[in-house]
């Protein structure tokens, strides 16, 4: 048998993660045994932060929802619950567009969500329905 040589293949998975640590500080960019480390780490927490960002920009949609709609003298969850009653499906995401971009539109939107909600101010009962509606 012939002997082999690795140093090609060494090489080329050795560039491989030089590649990807490309822009890391110190050791971490042109050491192999630091920068495995950092690229396994970075990978690490990039698939967690893809998890995260899904979080953080439904949470801003919600915020901006509610900003909107508070204009109209409704909170966040009881427009939620109208839409729900009224039967109309949107996403937070379409929900939140609408608000900056189309008021009219979200407007439409809120009035529905009052309309379906309008059962709760004839039940009179304290703090079920306060000055959500008017």
């Amino acid at each position: 048998m012939a002997r082999v040589k690795r140093g090609v293949t060494s090489r080329a998975k050795h560039n491989k993660v030089f590649k990807q640590a490309k822009g890391f500080y110190g050791r971490r960019k042109n050491t192999i045994r630091a920068a495995k480390a950092a690229v396994d780490r970075s990978k690490q927490f990039a698939y967690r932060d893809r998890k995260n960002n899904k979080r953080n920009f439904r949470a801003l949609w919600i915020q901006r929802i509610n900003a909107a709609v508070r204009e109209f003298g409704l909170t966040y969850g009881r427009f939620i619950d109208g839409l729900n009653k009224a039967g109309i499906e949107v996403d937070r995401k379409v929900l939140s567009d609408l608000a900056i971009h189309e008021p009219a539109a979200f407007a439409k939107l809120v009035e529905a969500s009052k309309k379906a909600l309008a059962y709760l101010k004839d039940a009179g009962t304290a703090n079920e329905f306060e000055s959500a509606v008017k």
